[in-house]
């Protein structure tokens, strides 16, 4: 039997909404006990004095792209793990978007085998439609049975009505979750940037937010014909939400995330054509950034992730309009979320419930939680600490950061997989 004792750490509890001083204890790999008091540690535990620093559920990033297999230069599932360690995430919830994409029972085992030279938890989605064309459904019980925790066809819309209907249809039957990216295909075709006065005196292609509002509305009304569970990868723009809400309040299992780049950047951020800040769908106003925060902040929102997406720099070392889009994350993920916290806009308990318990939840996943009989998927960090970003510095194989210079708050101390550790920062 190990035991880890967590003494004089800052817990915090996205289940509970809660931020307070305490202790943890750690039992064969499953948190045994969380006291608000300081006890005296049992005997024969290691004990971890956190110094008054926080201790959180690790964070669940939803929605990483690994380049195994076809893209392996740009990151293998090691790499990934190690990044994620450093950066306090303990589960990564990978993108079927590779080379092949992941579309059978047989590549979905391949990559479950790869994975296990990560230091953390990885799961995987599928593809949605075979090779992700849009034109036949993938074989949706045998990829559940093999593990797939999701179903999407990534950054491309299905926009075939018909099939994605089919494929909501049969997804019910089988209580799968589907993934979606909500936007018109047709509308946001070659575009780099939001419509508006920006993009039109930088002369970047641009595609308006209501793509986005379109691809959304289409969604819902699928979703409503056929009772199938869905989730939206990303919302935003402040014009969308309302029709997600009313599907929310209308009964429909429907939730929705948001990448950290679009809650903490703006479309002004391109700056001089600098391609690390080019994502799928493109930066947005400050006005619709703002409402994303607050989104989040009441819940409408429900999950912050990375999207991590490595470029090697040959992707990313050209006109902006035809660079790659996306960035890494996954060491990134905590600290720009920190900008939340430090700007006021959002608790640290609120950050959590967003990038750990929520997506624990709805992908039905054990962990997320401080609570007994959760797996110790664990975090310390600083939220205070400082320092300037070295995009050299991070673990991933790329290294396409849009926070290259940036001041950032937040380090990572010591994260922890099944009560073992697997990162040590500097203290």
């Amino acid at each position: 039997m190990t035991q880890t004792y967590f003494t004089n750490a800052r817990l915090i509890d996205p289940e509970g909404q809660t931020d307070q001083q305490g202790s943890l204890l750690v039992r064969d790999g499953v948190i045994e006990a969380i006291s608000g008091v300081q006890e005296p540690a049992p005997e024969g535990a290691t004990v971890i004095d956190c110094d008054g620093k926080a201790l959180a559920p690790g964070l669940i990033d939803w929605g990483v792209k690994i380049g195994e297999p076809g893209e392996r230069h740009k990151e293998s599932f090691r790499s990934a793990g190690r990044a994620a360690a450093a950066g306090g995430v303990t589960t990564i919830i990978a993108r079927p978007d590779t080379m092949p994409p992941i579309d059978t029972p047989e590549a979905l085992e391949f990559v479950t085998r790869r994975a296990a030279d990560a230091p953390v938890n990885i799961r995987h989605m599928s593809s949605l439609t075979k090779a992700r064309e849009g034109r036949e459904m993938v074989e949706i019980g045998f990829l559940t049975d093999a593990g797939a925790v999701a179903f999407t066809d990534g950054v491309r819309p299905v926009t075939d009505s018909k099939i994605l209907h089919r494929c909501m249809t049969y997804a019910r039957g089988l209580d799968a979750l589907i993934v979606g990216h909500p936007q018109d295909a047709s509308l946001s075709r070659g575009a780099a940037a939001t419509s508006g006065k920006f993009a039109s005196l930088y002369g970047i292609p641009a595609v308006s937010p209501m793509a986005e509002v379109m691809g959304m509305d289409r969604d819902l009304a699928l979703v409503q014909m056929t009772g199938c569970r869905w989730h939206a990868d990303q919302i935003t723009v402040a014009a969308s939400l309302p029709a997600f809400e009313r599907a929310r309040s209308a009964g429909l299992d429907v939730t929705a995330g948001i990448s950290i780049h679009h809650l903490t950047l703006n479309e002004f951020d391109v700056g001089d054509y600098r391609t690390f800040f080019r994502f799928t769908p493109p930066l947005r106003s400050e006005d619709d950034r703002q409402a994303m925060v607050q989104a989040v902040a009441d819940g409408v929102i429900d999950v912050i992730a990375s999207f991590h997406t490595p470029q090697d720099e040959e992707s990313k070392r050209l006109p902006f309009e035809i660079a790659a889009p996306g960035a890494v994350g996954l060491q990134t993920l905590l600290p720009a979320a920190l900008r939340l916290y430090h700007q006021g806009g959002l608790s640290l308990p609120q950050l959590w419930r967003a990038m750990s318990l929520n997506p624990a939840k709805r992908l039905g996943l054990p962990g997320g939680r401080l609570s007994k009989g959760a797996p110790a998927d664990l975090v310390l960090f600083d939220p205070n600490a400082p320092f300037v970003l070295d995009r050299f510095s991070l673990l991933s194989k790329s290294k396409n950061t849009p926070f290259d210079g940036a001041r950032l708050e937040g380090r990572v101390l010591g994260t922890w997989v099944a009560g073992q550790s697997v990162f040590k920062g500097d203290a």
